[in-house]
């Protein structure tokens, strides 16, 4: 969990995501107290960079557990959609289940392919 958090390439499960999630809006909170207590207009601009890349990655890739592009999470109330329906259950084209299902199926197939007589 957490390996690549601001690359946008593979996939995430719903857990990760939503604990991204979390992640963001406590930092944006505590950021949001500091910045008032400071009156620093700054802070929060400059802070705001790096979440928002972090955010828009983790989507990216509960996206790509979907089987959609990076693009879906800009659809109104497309991130409740994300954050509970369940992936696609085997590899796609944004790489391997993360949950590890259809793996085995995979395995079991290729094995069968080695070991059939010709």
């Amino acid at each position: 969990m957490f390996r690549h958090p601001f690359s946008f390439e593979g996939r995430i499960r719903r857990t990760e995501y939503g604990l991204s999630l979390l992640i963001y809006y406590a930092a944006y909170f505590i950021l949001e107290i500091i910045d008032t207590s400071v009156h620093s207009e700054g802070l929060i601009f400059i802070a705001i960079i790096p979440m928002l890349w972090f955010m828009l990655a983790q989507g990216t890739k509960r996206c790509h557990d979907r089987g959609n592009n990076g693009g879906w999470q800009l659809i109104p109330f497309y991130a409740l959609w994300l954050l509970f329906a369940d992936g696609e259950p085997e590899s796609n084209e944004y790489g391997a289940d993360p949950k590890g299902r259809g793996d085995l199926l995979e395995e079991l197939l290729a094995e069968e392919q080695t070991t059939a007589p010709m």
